[in-house]
């Protein structure tokens, strides 16, 4: 195995898609049973994602997902990617966070975003518009300001049972969001792997203007992207197929379905907007044979100099994402 692959740390986000055929609850059930297999082969760290109001994702709440998944695991480190500081207060992110590490000490992360709600609506709801994200350095520091007693907003209230307790904080951003990563001393989470000059340009800003911090002294990078590794070629591209259709179905009409069978993908009938959109979404992920991918790995990882890769992949077939699963981890040797 490539030495560059076995000095990094393997990771697995899962979005919570629901698929044709099955409704949500599933899809949440489903995202315990994968953190109870990546646990079991060997993944450093399972997180889970917000989003509102998504019709093909069932992921809304991640610090109470989180908690579900803590509960059914005993080893992986749990978190999200992320929560959406923007879509909340400070204060109840802290509080929320302090009762998942008073309950699994050691084993929690706070991976935390910029972004605002996908639609206008959904925004409304929220009580919040698109310039909420502007706010999100300010709403940063007063976040760890709560975990480690140092915030002045209020200062006769203090996060219970927040305060004082370590739960390492990650930023998922790109362009600005990589330069208050970097201001703050925080780990970095960027992607995706097929946007590359973006990607290293957000993380060359990061590492030059990075500043070592109480809770980071030096710059962590993690890079993500879909990796999805399988027994042939066609068996791979197989797995891209629903998550690129369901990209660009909501590009062409503005809803994010849930994930269809690839063969049903296959058969349709697609308009030249569609398919354009469509075939975009097939390249430029590491996919293949596993000789394939750990090679285009190795270049990833050596291009980037990541310290950790957060793998993002998402299909219909979940037997098929689980032996996707297995496969990178063999090729990174993660199974004891």
């Amino acid at each position: 195995m490539s030495s560059v692959i076995a000095s990094t740390r393997f990771s697995v986000l899962d979005r919570s898609r629901t698929r044709e055929g099955h409704d949500g609850p599933e899809a949440l059930r489903d995202t315990v049973r994968l953190a109870q297999e990546a646990e079991a082969l060997g993944y450093h760290r399972f997180w889970v994602s917000e989003h509102h109001g998504v019709p093909g994702v069932a992921g809304s709440a991640p610090t109470v997902l989180a908690a579900a998944v803590a509960a059914a695991t005993s080893t992986i480190r749990v978190g999200t990617g992320g929560v959406m500081l923007p879509n909340h207060q400070p204060l109840v992110v802290a509080e929320q966070f302090g009762v998942l590490e008073s309950l699994f000490p050691g084993r929690i992360d706070m991976g935390l975003g910029r972004s605002v709600g996908f639609t206008g609506g959904v925004r409304k709801a929220l009580g919040r518009d698109k310039a909420a994200a502007e706010g999100f350095a300010g709403q940063l520091t007063e976040l760890l300001g709560w975990l480690d007693g140092t915030q002045s907003v209020h200062p006769q209230v203090h996060a219970r049972p927040a305060e004082g307790l370590r739960v390492p904080p990650f930023v998922l951003a790109v362009g600005e969001g990589a330069g208050i990563a970097a201001a703050a001393g925080l780990p970095l989470v960027v992607g995706d792997l097929r946007g590359r000059e973006e990607l290293l340009r957000a993380i060359d800003r990061y590492r030059r203007e990075f500043r070592p911090s109480s809770w980071a002294s030096r710059p962590y990078v993690v890079v993500s992207g879909t990796i999805a590794p399988a027994g042939s070629p066609e068996e791979a591209r197989r797995l891209l197929i629903p998550e690129a259709w369901a990209m660009a179905y909501s590009r062409a009409h503005g809803v994010f379905p849930p994930l269809a069978p690839a063969e049903r993908v296959e058969a349709l009938a697609m308009t030249e907007k569609e398919r354009g959109f469509y075939e975009s979404g097939l390249r430029g992920h590491l996919h293949g044979t596993e000789e394939d991918v750990s090679a285009a790995l190795e270049s990833a990882i050596e291009e980037t100099g990541a310290d950790e890769v957060l793998v993002t992949t998402s299909t219909y077939d979940r037997a098929a994402l689980t032996d996707s699963l297995r496969r990178l981890a063999r090729i990174a040797e993660l199974t004891v």
